[in-house]
């Protein structure tokens, strides 16, 4: 029985490992005097803007009252107050696209980054509006501050906590004038540090504490009692804490 006929193709690619798709293609170049060249361009799907030639410009118009540009004038992004969602509701209510025709709202929020419309963060400048009380709040406390300076029994003090710092070879935008490398991610922080302060108004005196963990009402006594201790009952005429 005489085995079947197979194409010089056909017996490369299986001898060989070469394509017989590639070598067709090249035996045609060779026979015709022309390069075939691969349409890759119009394979796969056709974007957004193929589809919805206006949706650029109708996003635009959109955009024109509720975008504002990059304060520091260090790159051509247009900050925006409306997000992906809204703009995608917007187009549908204002400029009569139907839900169907329209991308995803993730498409949708690509597409807005690819057009330099970026989200920003909501600042908090707006002031709370002072309620009649508020005048006569800060008079007490005015009073008690004062009452408070002028005792000799009585010490008053300012505390607050701050975010916690990861402490690591991490850069935080900081500078330096010899060369130093730090990590490009701080997923593995050596530790992290929160910072706890205390005040004393008098004298503008500052003193630091740091927590490996939450700031609990048990380290800020520890703490108060620490500072007690080591700094001020020496300096002080009193005998007994003050808290």
């Amino acid at each position: 029985m005489k085995p079947p006929n197979r194409s010089r193709a056909q017996s490369a690619e299986t001898e060989l490992g070469w394509s017989r798709v590639t070598l067709r293609k090249g035996q045609h170049e060779v026979n015709s005097g022309f390069a075939c060249l691969d349409a890759l361009a119009f394979r796969g799907r056709k974007r957004t803007e193929d589809h919805l030639p206006n949706l650029h410009n109708d996003i635009d118009a959109l955009m024109a009252s509720q975008s504002q540009t990059d304060p520091s004038f260090k790159t051509m992004r247009l900050y925006t107050r409306l997000s992906a969602a809204e703009v995608r509701r917007q187009l549908i209510l204002q400029k009569g696209y139907t839900d169907a025709e329209l991308p995803t709202v993730r498409t949708l929020s690509t597409k807005l980054n690819q057009w330099n419309y970026y989200l920003r963060k909501v600042a908090k400048r707006k002031p709370k509006k002072k309620v009649p009380e508020t005048d006569a709040i800060f008079e007490q406390v005015h009073q008690i501050n004062t009452a408070a300076d002028q005792a000799e029994d009585v010490l008053r003090i300012s505390m607050d906590a701050k975010t916690a710092v990861k402490i690591g070879d991490f850069s935080r935008d900081g500078v330096s004038r010899v060369e130093v490398a730090a990590a490009d991610h701080d997923f593995k922080p050596q530790t992290t540090l929160t910072p706890f302060g205390i005040l004393l108004p008098q004298t503008a005196d500052l003193f630091l504490y740091f927590s490996t963990s939450k700031i609990t009402s048990d380290f800020i006594v520890d703490c108060l009692d620490d500072l007690w201790r080591t700094t001020l009952q020496p300096r002080s005429r009193r005998s007994r804490p003050w808290f």
